[in-house]
């Protein structure tokens, strides 16, 4: 009880008095070309801001893939008018906060700031955006810390079993169907100042690009500081609409060694045809999280790990489905003496819940927590900006986040069960295993 008193105390701060729902009170408008959501909330002085457009990694197509990141680390590195410092001195002043990140179809953008400093604030986004400075010295230096990053992602098992795993169940030409970091590497080496200027010229624009806005906003002040911003601003391109995934000949099971580690981390899935968008999502959603969801309540955490004792950790997900068709998977870490009778265990799981389903006790205990999980999220600015924004990624508009519950409270026993085994098939399943494998002494060619 406390903890739900706590929540509704939360939501009675955060949401307009007398207001339930959220969509009635969003503003949306174009305004320079940009697709703008604004949300006032019962915070004070604080605004959140998040943003996006399509220049992910996916628009390297046939290219160098290195670039669209490479693209995006510069836009913290100095405009056309002044460098890093002195943004980075004006954001200080004001206790501000500006930062670019590059995922694999979009540019992600999120500042926070007080309602004061809004204008200020949108102001220096939209000149990173439109005029970085995109200079040579400074790319060599994004080459280095994007090499980096990279060469210390070799020794994380999670990240190679997932790598792996993307390679292994995407046909080349899927978005979800990653570059290996040995190919990153490579690239990045190549990559010259003229080939970036010709990405952000191309690439960089209001179209399809979105902000959402949310906290205590003045509407009045925010649409003048983003015409002024970004009037005048042309360009940019929609996202792909790449067909399904169809199947791979990869093989099923493989190994990627890595030495010297205390663990094996293990990817067991395959992609399911599904968007988040399509209608069966949410009952293979549902019937995923009684499986594997996060915490202690999952099967696989109370036996594999709690009954068993086999495991650090055991889940199961269904996901990169926002933009594309996605996958569904089990991940787990075993030391390497236990790596397969926890395997064998999780499997006995997979096969149980394939073949029985779920029952009518955990729909209802399911459907509870992740309705109360979605609700708590959205009690911050943070929560809530980056509700709206996913929303409208998944193809949905601001309703959605007030039709959420609803959707989940009606899902039936039948849809879901029958969702297992219509997008799912664990005799088909891909499994990864990256780390210290015991019998397997072939460790991958050293990377340059």
């Amino acid at each position: 009880m406390k903890s739900i008193s706590f929540f509704l105390l939360a939501l009675s701060l955060f949401l307009p008095a007398g207001r339930a729902q959220i969509a009635p009170q969003v503003q949306r408008a174009q305004i320079a070309g940009l697709d703008v959501l604004i949300y006032k909330t019962g915070v004070n002085d604080v605004v959140t801001i998040v943003g996006s457009l399509p220049a992910g990694d996916v628009f390297a197509g046939d290219g160098n893939v290195a670039i669209p990141t490479l693209t995006g680390m510069l836009l913290e590195q100095g405009t056309t008018t002044q460098n890093q410092f002195a943004i980075a001195e004006k954001l200080e002043r004001v206790g501000a906060s500006i930062s670019f990140s590059v995922g694999d179809q979009l540019l992600n953008i999120q500042a926070k700031c007080l309602k004061k400093d809004a204008a200020l604030v949108i102001g220096l986004i939209a000149e990173q955006l439109r005029y970085p400075a995109l200079a040579p010295e400074e790319l060599t230096k994004a080459k280095k810390q994007f090499s980096g990053s990279l060469q210390r992602q070799l020794e994380n098992t999670d990240f190679r079993a997932g790598e792996a795993f993307n390679r292994a169940a995407y046909p080349a030409g899927h978005p979800n169907h990653t570059p290996s970091t040995d190919e990153y590497l490579t690239a990045i080496a190549s990559v010259t100042p003229e080939e970036i200027r010709a990405f952000h010229a191309k690439y960089y624009g209001p179209a399809h690009c979105t902000f959402v806005l949310v906290g205590d906003v003045d509407p009045r002040v925010i649409t003048t500081a983003l015409t002024t911003s970004f009037s005048g601003w042309t360009g940019g391109v929609d996202l792909p609409h790449p067909a399904k995934a169809t199947a791979t000949d990869s093989a099923k099971n493989q190994n990627v060694f890595v030495a010297g580690k205390t663990s094996v981390s293990v990817v067991m899935g395959q992609t399911t045809g599904l968007r988040y968008s399509d209608p069966d999502y949410q009952a293979l959603k549902v019937a995923t999280a009684v499986l594997g969801g996060g915490g202690f309540s999952g099967r696989l955490m109370q036996t594999v790990r709690d009954k068993e004792g086999l495991t650090y950790g055991i889940y199961s997900n269904v996901t990169q489905d926002t933009f594309t068709d996605g996958d569904w998977r089990l991940t787990a870490t075993f030391a390497p003496a236990l790596l397969e009778k926890g395997i064998a265990s999780a499997k006995v799981q997979l096969a149980n819940w394939y073949a029985e389903g779920i029952t009518p006790a955990e729909l209802a205990y399911r459907k509870t927590n992740l309705v109360g999980s979605f609700k708590v999220g959205l009690a911050t600015t943070d929560g809530l900006a980056g509700a709206l924004l996913i929303a409208l990624h998944r193809g949905y508009d601001q309703a959605w986040l007030d039709q959420y519950p609803q959707v989940i409270e009606a899902l039936t026993l039948t849809q879901v069960n029958s969702a297992i085994k219509k997008y799912l098939n664990p005799e088909e399943m891909f499994i990864i295993k990256a780390g210290t494998i015991p019998g397997v002494i072939t460790a991958p060619a050293p990377t340059k």
